[in-house]
């Protein structure tokens, strides 16, 4: 369905995050270009806003999430940002939605990821939270936050090397390098990769694939094959204690600390163990 056909959704989040529903499709859109589509509190506010929104209407059949413009999906979080305090004033929402409002925000309408970019650190993070992804040919993918002294927190430490060969995925998190677009798909990171201006056509083309079912039957589907209930993800629960526990003690040490602050001064950080 086109643009001009869509019903636009107002979300609290200045413009950051842009929500459409085209026909049973809601189409949710990073919209920060400046920043690589990076994630503040803004963004993390409305895209969690946006879920809520899909979750609770029945007009909302399938989500498709992807960034403005052809040069990145999501860089992950804005560093800036977060060195300003931004997440500082977080309330308990984004305590429970996770990173983006999205990582630990289980639905039950299906979510495409369009990736239309580069997806880096936390924008690979939420390509592992959606249930299927099309990537445009420039796209890649990657979890280099082990180069910044810290780790993929937002889920992507134990969800990529249990949805690409495990072996690679310590490879892609050890080394912190990306994967191109056609790496991802033969690793089955991705379902399609396309040329950039077909990205869309081909996200949507697989939403109304999903909407021609059942829509409570497609979510049923959904629920039972993640485990959601209420909401949650059971199974998961120990693996975010877990990734919680090691976030606390990394963020402490010097080389964390040296990480951030090589990446501000645009230098090589020199890494202590320590």
């Amino acid at each position: 369905m086109s643009a001009a056909n869509a019903t636009t959704i107002d979300l609290d989040s200045n413009g950051t995050v842009l929500a459409q529903l085209r026909g049973h499709t809601m189409l949710i859109t990073l919209n920060r270009p400046e920043a690589r589509n990076a994630v503040n509190v803004q963004v993390a506010y409305g895209l969690g806003e946006a879920l809520e929104y899909a979750e609770r209407t029945t007009d909302v059949w399938c989500v498709v999430l992807t960034g403005t413009g052809d040069k990145a999906f999501c860089a992950g979080a804005d560093l800036k940002a977060s060195a300003a305090g931004d997440f500082d004033k977080a309330d308990e929402r984004l305590s429970r939605w996770g990173f983006g409002g999205y990582v630990q925000h289980p639905i039950s309408k299906p979510t495409i990821a369009a990736v239309n970019g580069f997806a880096l650190g936390g924008g690979t993070e939420l390509v592992l939270a959606s249930d299927l992804a099309v990537a445009a040919e420039s796209a890649s993918f990657g979890l280099p936050e082990v180069k910044r002294g810290i780790f993929a927190a937002g889920g992507g430490a134990f969800r990529l090397p249990r949805q690409i060969p495990a072996k690679v995925g310590m490879e892609v998190m050890l080394t912190g390098r990306p994967l191109t677009a056609e790496r991802a798909l033969a690793l089955g990171l991705v379902n399609a990769v396309v040329p950039a201006e077909q990205l869309l056509d081909a996200a949507f083309e697989l939403a109304d694939a999903i909407n021609e079912n059942a829509p409570l039957a497609v979510q049923a589907t959904k629920r039972t094959a993640l485990g959601i209930t209420d909401g949650n993800i059971a199974t998961e629960n120990d693996d975010w204690a877990r990734n919680g526990y090691e976030r606390e003690r990394l963020m402490q040490t010097a080389d964390s600390m040296e990480g951030r602050l090589a990446f501000a001064e645009k230098r090589a950080p020199q890494w202590t163990g320590r």
